[in-house]
Parts: structure tokens; C-alpha cells; sequence
């Protein structure tokens, strides 16, 4: 009889494909992690894993086994949203992955908020400038700029959101001021690093004609401080601006962009009512948040 904690142990090295990933998720040692691993090799007599320089693959018996497992770890999540009721606070673990503006300047404060109501919830954000593979679970949800083009995926709008060419103060007052398209040919551009743009709907300067990034980088956050600092002009968020305030939008009537924030979400978590009521205070919050600070701007 394989029970359900080696089930979730091995579907923790399914999606981590590393025993030290794996561990630190579940608050394991990696000893330990590969012990439990071994044992429910025994108990089923089969071989789950295969070792590379690259980590843990599944074998076409662990890929079998997989589904298995999942069915097995929605079957208990159902049990516990049961067992406590929808009037019950959110308890549990939640990961979030989401680009890093949205990860720097918007989840933040609305995670705080909805963990203040629920004190026994814990979560995760993970900042990163890339897309996010639900399927191996790298995250129990995302936030992304476009909609996937594949996957069994539920995807929901959260909320439209809006960037403006920007410069600060002190930047202007060194180069003059920038009244026309015209006037950008003379200042120094920071944007992403052309080669590690993930998705489409962030290459803004190509969008609106601006010449290659003089200083670029992956992360936002670096955008925004280099523009602060007053080291050339930059598309920003309007609700990174609301942090910002050395910087002053430039050409605003001319030079808008609109983008959009989605939820994804694996569609067999639609099941899952604990993630069902987390997802819809998040969207909610989020709305809020983004339409607060565009209000500043």
C-alpha cells in the first residue's frame, strides 16, 4: 500500500526534478527526500526516476505513476476545503509567479491584505521576468502579460494596465525637455535586453519606434531605478510611477501604451476550492491596486 505522503514527496521531485528543490519545498533535507524516494521504489517495484548531470527525469513507469498522483493530491485537497468549510479562513501554502513588475510594485500589498484575513496562509511570490510551466507545478498560479497559446490552462483576465514614456527631473533639466517624437533621437534609452524578451507584448520600444536600449536589463525594477536616477527615459508603468516621484511622463498624449494582466491557472485546480477562493480575492485586489495607483499618476 503506497501512501499518500511518498505520493507527495514524489510529485514534488516530478516537478522540481531535483532533490534539493524538492526539499526545500517540503521543508526537507535532500537525504531525506531520496530516501522516500528509494522506499516507494521498493514498495511499488519500479523505477520512478532517472539521475543526469541535468537532475531527476521521470521514467515511463514514474510517468505513469504521475497522474496518479495528482488525482491523488486533488482528492486530498478537496477533503481538507470539506472538512473546513467555505466560511473558514485560507490556510495552506500558495505559490505565485508573475512577471516583476507586477511582482514589485502591485502583488505585494495585495497579498499582504489578503493574508491579514487569513492568518494561517502562507505565500509565495516568485519575481521572475520569464513565463512560468504550470504543469510542473512551478507555481500553484501566474500572472502574465498575454494569454498562453497552449495547455490545459484556465485563463482569466484580471485587468487592463498602462506605461508612458518617462524621465526624471534632473535628466531633463541636463538634456532639455522632449515636446515632440522628434526630440527622442537625442537621449539615452534604457529598456529590456532585446535577446531575453519573453513575450511579445513587452518590446514597448519597438512599439513606438525608439531606437535600441543604450542600458537594458531583464528586471523592471532596474528599468525604473536607472530612470530614477536620472540615467535616460523609459517606458514605466503608471502604477511603478506612483513610486517614483522624480519622474515625469513625457509626450503622454502621444506615447500610451495599454497592456493586460491574466490569471493562469492549471485547469484541474478549477477543482480546488481553497485556490478557487484565493484566486478570486487576488483578482480582485489586483484590480483595485492597479486602478488606485494609475489614479496617482
Amino acid at each position: 500500500m503506497t501512501d499518500w505522503d511518498d505520493l507527495r514527496i514524489f510529485l514534488a521531485v516530478a516537478r522540481a526534478e531535483s532533490l534539493s528543490a524538492a526539499g526545500r519545498r517540503l521543508r526537507l533535507d535532500p537525504a531525506t527526500v531520496g530516501r522516500r524516494i528509494a522506499r516507494l521504489e521498493e514498495t511499488l517495484g519500479a523505477r520512478l526516476f532517472t539521475k543526469s548531470p541535468q537532475g531527476y527525469a521521470l521514467t515511463e513507469e514514474g510517468g505513469r505513476l504521475l497522474p496518479h498522483a495528482v488525482a491523488a493530491e486533488q482528492a486530498m485537497t478537496g477533503a481538507t476545503d470539506a472538512l473546513h468549510g467555505a466560511s473558514a479562513g485560507l490556510t495552506g501554502q500558495v505559490r505565485i509567479g508573475a512577471p516583476d513588475g507586477c511582482a514589485n510594485y502591485v502583488l505585494p500589498q495585495v497579498v499582504a491584505a489578503i493574508c491579514d484575513e487569513n492568518p494561517g496562509l502562507e505565500v509565495q511570490i516568485v519575481a521572475l521576468p520569464r513565463v512560468f510551466n504550470l504543469s510542473r507545478r512551478e507555481a500553484d498560479m501566474a500572472v502574465a502579460v498575454s494569454r498562453p497559446a497552449a495547455g490545459r490552462l484556465s485563463v482569466q483576465k484580471v485587468t487592463d494596465y498602462h506605461l508612458h514614456l518617462a524621465a526624471s527631473r534632473a535628466w531633463l533639466e541636463r538634456h532639455g525637455p522632449i515636446t515632440h517624437r522628434a526630440d527622442l533621437g537625442g537621449h539615452r534609452v534604457i529598456g529590456y535586453i532585446p535577446d531575453m524578451i519573453f513575450d511579445s507584448e513587452l518590446d514597448y520600444l519597438s512599439e513606438i519606434g525608439a531606437a535600441a536600449p543604450a542600458l537594458a536589463s531583464n528586471s523592471v525594477a532596474v528599468q525604473l531605478n536607472w530612470a530614477r536616477q536620472g540615467a535616460g527615459i523609459a517606458i514605466v508603468h503608471d502604477f511603478a510611477m506612483a513610486t517614483a516621484p522624480e519622474l515625469v511622463k513625457l509626450l503622454p498624449d502621444e506615447i500610451r501604451l495599454t497592456r493586460s494582466f491574466y490569471l493562469i491557472r492549471h485547469a484541474d485546480d478549477r477543482r480546488v476550492q481553497r485556490l478557487n477562493r484565493f484566486a478570486e480575492a487576488l483578482v480582485a485586489g489586483l484590480r483595485r491596486e492597479v486602478s488606485r495607483l494609475e489614479a496617482q499618476t
